[in-house]
């Protein structure tokens, strides 16, 4: 959750140009959304072409699914070529449909909760990498019901507004001064 930040300085640019004009625009106070891959931060209201976003990246995470199964099965019919043996035309497969899985259940895991062990989760970089079919299955799952990431980022950005909204409303108490 960024506080005070702006969409890469272009709020302050809009507020030099209204005062410019005239027209005093007040900056956004407290926290402000974090923005989403593909959305930016539409998510907050829907606005801005977010359904058609949601439209767009599920045709792209589905054709670019597609795309990645026919080149894997140009490697397949590849290694059938080269005549490597039937145990390891059956490892390969085995191997892609495994990382495929356990991409899309860690992919999936991470559009609802922040990973414990960032450290662990980049060890899992690879896997992912190999995997990458299952990563965008599952984010062509999950636009259906949202944007991917959208109930943790709003979750993570209410609980911000709230913290804001309680310290500014949180009466301040004089400071004491230090004895001598």
């Amino acid at each position: 959750m960024s506080e005070n930040k702006g969409d890469g300085g272009s709020d302050a640019a809009e507020a030099a140009g209204a005062k410019r004009n005239g027209a005093a625009k007040a900056l956004p106070t407290g926290p402000q959304p974090e923005p989403i891959r593909f959305f930016g931060t539409t998510w907050v209201n829907h606005d801005h072409g977010y359904a058609l976003r949601r439209v767009g990246v599920s045709i792209g995470s589905l054709a670019a699914a597609v795309a990645a199964c026919f080149v894997l099965r140009f490697a397949y019919e590849g290694l059938q070529l080269a005549d490597t043996g039937a145990f390891v035309n059956v490892l390969v497969v085995v191997m892609f449909a495994i990382c495929s899985a356990l991409a899309f259940r860690k992919t999936w895991e991470g559009f609802t909760t922040r990973p414990a062990d960032p450290e662990a989760d980049r060890s899992l970089q690879g896997l992912k990498t190999i995997g990458f079919i299952g990563s965008l299955l599952a984010y062509f799952v999950r636009t259906f019901s949202e944007a991917p990431g959208e109930a943790l980022h709003r979750a993570e950005h209410e609980a911000a507004q709230a913290r804001h909204t309680r310290r500014k409303q949180a009466p301040r108490s004089p400071r004491k001064r230090p004895k001598k």
